[in-house]
């Protein structure tokens, strides 16, 4: 359970959230909004990127402000552009950054950045400059570095934002295939069609939380 308690959040001058509360426990949680509606903000809150000025967020009973640390083995995030997250020369090694504290033995390491890379179509890439990919193969390595770590919860910002079509719909794809519980910033209401909840923000505000159908239309009158 993720649960965001009377948050309020400024960025700079900017009131980024304002008093905001909501609980979930879905599968797959969509949230949407005009830019500068609050959002991302949101987003960063979920595994403690950001800490609210006032309210709390908690994960499973856990504090973001108090257990960052544990909150983000539970809690994966993804940015818009992957190159924000990319910080190993090579594959691989990008891949195994995130398990470099785990504790676990380098075989065992080796093993599981091999069978991430296959899962989500990079095999053989291991070796490859991370930095010199396509945005879509990018994208592909960011999510991988966050799911080899096994979080129970993947927040992704927008993360089509930034690539063609083709690509776009891949990502989308394997992002609502995922076992883990998925959080999704998106402006594609389409992507959003089968998810169980959507959430709505504007102006820093939840003013919308339904099934999609429902939370798209208030979104869609919102933007008239």
């Amino acid at each position: 359970m993720i649960t965001v308690e009377g948050v309020s959040h400024r960025l700079g001058e900017r009131r980024a959230l304002d008093r905001v509360t909501v609980s979930f426990a879905e599968h797959r949680v969509g949230v949407i909004g005009a830019n500068g509606s609050g959002k991302s903000t949101f987003a960063r809150l979920l595994n403690g990127l950001i800490v609210p000025d006032s309210g709390r967020v908690t994960v499973d009973g856990l504090s973001t402000a108090r257990d960052g640390r544990e909150i983000r083995r539970k809690v994966g995030f993804v940015f818009t552009d992957p190159d924000a997250q990319i910080v190993m020369p090579t594959v691989a090694e990008d891949v195994a950054f995130g398990l470099r504290r785990s504790g676990l033995p380098r075989a065992e390491i080796a093993r599981r950045v091999t069978e991430v890379l296959a899962r989500f179509g990079l095999a053989g890439f291991g070796d490859r400059p991370a930095h010199l990919l396509s945005g879509g193969e990018k994208q592909l390595l960011a999510l991988c570095s966050v799911l080899v770590t096994e979080p129970a919860t993947v927040v992704c910002d927008e993360p089509t934002t930034l690539l063609d079509l083709r690509n776009a719909r891949l990502i989308g794809q394997l992002l609502v295939g995922l076992p883990q519980r998925l959080v999704l910033v998106t402006h594609d209401l389409v992507m959003l069609a089968d998810f169980d909840r959507v959430l709505v923000f504007d102006d820093g505000r939840l003013v919308a939380d339904g099934v999609p159908a429902v939370a798209a239309a208030h979104y869609r009158e919102l933007m008239r």
